[in-house]
């Protein structure tokens, strides 16, 4: 028997080594098949649960009203993460019963904010329209009722009218802005294009929603272990299953900031990068391991739009830049010569994991 650092079964060159035990050959082997059966057990389990829930939701879908079918999806993306062993903590509470309808506007690292939102909010998904041709995820997604779009401009005003309609029917919506996957490092720049519902006569409320995977084997998730969670790029999600399913202690959490009228906002760009802010913002502080809380609204723009300020007039604290006052963001961005990039240098709290 040798002195071995242990390893947690992350992939290579990602694999943190945490701590020294004695492990024998036949102990190692011992782990690495309970890493395996924890695996097969969890998938088992999620395959009988979906073969279970599908019929029920499609007879859910086919009678009138929305209750029943908003519930059960409900229940079963909040079965779907107990089954894989992912915990969820929500901090803040939704902005429902306001008389208007909602649109939680959220951060997305991987495939497991689908069952991480889903159970935590009721609400429907709007996803992108490659979704919809994916094996199996199709299915699923359809009985939950999501809305697909495609992001051509021939098909923009048809996927308008869909979300349009969609929200009048009663439904609130969750949003992806980055339009894609990132490494759950930061947050990207939100896409002006999707707050085209903002800008209707009677437009929903907007409610910012960050999501950060924070525990990993019941430990503090670091920036070696994020991409254990992160999907992004070419990566299939069967192979991702199984590396994150054979660890134990995984926790997702969820921040509800407040809500936000678009009514108050005379530019979607504006409000684009403001939500972009707020979500960030509460991202980075759950990245760090520091205390999070849900953030106020953003500040009001002045009535002309014109927003004054220089990027030196930013808020500093341990030699690094603290999240911008709203009036400054346009001279920001201005001053980097980006207008479209996040107005964070590189090295910021909003631009990265200083884990």
């Amino acid at each position: 028997m040798e002195l071995a650092p242990k390893r947690t079964g992350l992939t290579p060159g990602l694999t943190p080594w945490r701590y020294v035990v004695p492990v024998s050959p036949l102990r190692e082997r011992r782990h690495r098949v309970r890493r395996w059966i924890r695996v097969i057990g969890r998938g088992l389990a999620v395959v009988l649960w979906t073969f279970v829930s599908v019929p029920v939701q499609g007879v859910l879908n086919a009678v009138p009203g929305r209750g029943g079918r908003v519930w059960f999806a409900r229940i079963y993306w909040r079965n779907f993460c107990r089954l894989i062993g992912l915990k969820v903590r929500v901090l803040g509470a939704s902005a429902r019963g306001n008389g208007r309808r909602v649109v939680y506007v959220s951060n997305h690292s991987s495939w497991l904010d689908i069952p991480v939102l889903g159970g935590t909010l009721e609400a429907c998904f709007i996803a992108k329209a490659e979704v919809g041709a994916w094996p199996l995820v199709r299915t699923i997604a359809r009985l939950g009722r999501t809305i697909f779009v495609s992001r051509r401009k021939s098909r923009t005003g048809v996927e308008n009218a869909a979300i349009r309609e969609r929200l009048a029917a009663g439904d609130d919506l969750i949003l992806f802005p980055e339009g894609t996957t990132s490494d759950g490092a930061r947050v990207m720049p939100f896409r002006s294009s999707f707050f085209a519902l903002a800008e209707a006569e009677d437009p929903p409320i907007l409610q910012p929603v960050s999501v950060v995977y924070d525990r990993l084997d019941g430990l503090p998730a670091m920036r070696s272990t994020r991409p254990l969670f992160a999907w992004y790029g070419d990566m299939e999600i069967g192979p991702h299953f199984w590396r994150l399913a054979q660890h134990h202690g995984l926790r997702a959490s969820v921040v509800l900031h407040a809500p936000v009228d678009p009514l108050a906002w005379p530019d979607r760009k504006l409000l684009a990068r403001a939500l972009w802010q707020v979500v960030a913002e509460g991202a980075a502080s759950l990245r760090q391991n520091r205390p999070a809380a849900p953030l106020p609204a953003p500040e009001r723009p002045p009535a002309s739009g014109n927003l004054t300020g220089s990027a030196s007039d930013l808020p500093n604290s341990g030699g690094k830049p603290e999240v911008a006052p709203q009036p400054l963001l346009r001279s920001i961005a201005a001053s980097q010569g980006t207008p479209h990039s996040p107005p964070f240098p590189a090295g910021s709290s909003l631009a990265g994991d200083a884990a």
